[in-house]
């Protein structure tokens, strides 16, 4: 029986590293959909000539259907596109994955935990009504952002070590 190596362990919850790829290829996208929509309340199913999602599953007259046939479905398409994006650009493997990698991994994910929730303290404290929910918008995507931001800058800083 041929014995597992620690790291196979530590990472089978992880993507493989092409999905990093796949990841940027929704995130961007996405991102820039989310914008549109929560900027100039743009309407993709409208721009697309065809019926928002969700409006033909009832009849006309029933209670669910009035609900859905204004519904404008594009900020949560990309809401869903930008977390699916940042979860494969997050959790994928790099290359070579190691000790030293998994433990920035969990460095990074420890501070973009306490990013997120000084942010979430400081806007509870500081931000009301309607600008408070735009900051509980961007905030879902706080922790993931963080993490990717902060584990590439220690990727990097790393490699200088390396290197000099």
């Amino acid at each position: 029986m041929k014995k597992k190596h620690w790291v196979d362990m530590k990472t089978k919850w992880l993507f493989p590293h092409h999905y990093r790829l796949i990841g940027w290829l929704i995130f961007v996208p996405s991102a820039l959909l989310g914008l549109a929509a929560f900027y100039e309340e743009f309407d993709l199913f409208d721009s697309l000539g065809s019926v928002s999602p969700g409006s033909h599953m009832f009849k006309s007259d029933d209670f669910f259907a009035s609900l859905f046939s204004n519904a404008n479905f594009t900020d949560e398409l990309a809401a869903v596109g930008v977390i699916a994006g940042l979860l494969f650009i997050a959790f994928s493997r790099e290359k070579v994955e190691d000790e030293m990698i998994g433990q920035l991994q969990l460095e990074a994910l420890q501070w973009s935990v306490y990013v997120n929730y000084l942010v979430l303290a400081i806007a509870i404290v500081a931000v009301y009504d309607g600008a408070f929910f735009n900051v509980m918008i961007y905030n879902m995507f706080t922790v993931l952002l963080v993490f990717i931001g902060w584990f590439r800058w220690l990727i990097f800083r790393s490699n200088q070590r390396i290197i000099a």
